[in-house]
């Protein structure tokens, strides 16, 4: 397996039931995503996908985290990237309206925060307001059981955003949807299995994208009503054997991202 190579709404908060169509929980998701890039100097650029996250700081105050995949801010060695911000205009339209985001620091080290041994990255930006508001709060991100309570299994539908070969939907800028199955077992615990499988074509670009669920069709085992939609983690790689792409991506599990942030809040939390 090979990391991916680079190539040219309202909140629902925790406890809270929310009553919205699948098609509106996975817009909040799609507002949420955006492609980071940053230019090689040559014509080509390295490309990625996040998303960002409603982490108050500990002490309750508001902060907005973007999440990607490590490896994609390994792989951009200049101190500024790009975020591509969409704007909407007054007759109804949309601008792609990419901004730089500082990655690195005076001594071009990272300033984002990666669990060890994960391929995950957080990182408190400063977004425009509406994209602080479209921001996923952290309660949409699956924890350790949450596939174990939801009876997640192989062969079930998960859908993932991304900017695969660092095209978008459209000239706004909006990330493009894919589904794919799950294709691996067993899937917990996580502590065990920190990643999992999905069948479906990979591109360079998807990396840090979200996958996800949404409560489109299936219900829980006792008839009860549809589990909350959640982030089930973060596509990181695609399975190459002997130079060929099998068409299967690695997803690690999102409750590392949990972890990423409790190291940012350490991190970041001030001296005794």
């Amino acid at each position: 397996m090979f990391d991916l190579q680079t190539q040219p709404t309202s909140h629902v908060e925790a406890g809270q039931t929310d009553t919205r169509p699948a098609w509106d929980l996975t817009v909040s998701l799609i507002n949420a995503t955006v492609q980071i890039d940053q230019p090689a100097g040559d014509g080509t650029r390295t490309v990625g996908t996040g998303f960002l996250l409603n982490a108050p700081r500990p002490d309750g105050t508001p902060r907005t985290v973007l999440v990607t995949a490590d490896h994609v801010l390994e792989r951009m060695p200049e101190k500024e990237a790009r975020i591509g911000w969409r704007v909407e205009l007054p007759d109804g339209g949309w601008r792609f309206d990419p901004q730089p985001v500082t990655i690195r620091d005076a001594d071009s080290d990272p300033i984002w925060t990666s669990p060890p041994d994960r391929d995950i990255a957080v990182m408190e930006i400063t977004a425009p307001e509406a994209f602080a508001r479209a921001a996923i709060p952290m309660a949409w991100l699956a924890d350790k059981d949450t596939f174990d309570n939801a009876e997640v299994g192989p062969g079930d539908d998960m859908l993932s955003l991304g900017f695969p070969r660092g095209l978008s939907a459209n000239r706004a800028g909006f990330p493009i949807l894919r589904v794919g199955r799950i294709a691996s077992w067993p899937l917990t615990p996580i502590s065990a299995f920190p990643t999992f499988l999905l069948d479906f074509a990979v591109f360079p670009g998807n990396s840090g994208g979200p996958v996800f669920w949404t409560p489109t069709a299936r219900r829980q085992a006792d008839g009860g009503a549809p589990v909350h939609p959640y982030v089930a983690g973060v596509l990181t790689q695609e399975v190459i054997v002997q130079e060929e792409r099998l068409g299967i991506g690695v997803v690690v599990h999102a409750d590392y991202i949990r972890e990423a942030v409790r190291l940012l809040d350490l991190q970041t939390a001030p001296a005794p």
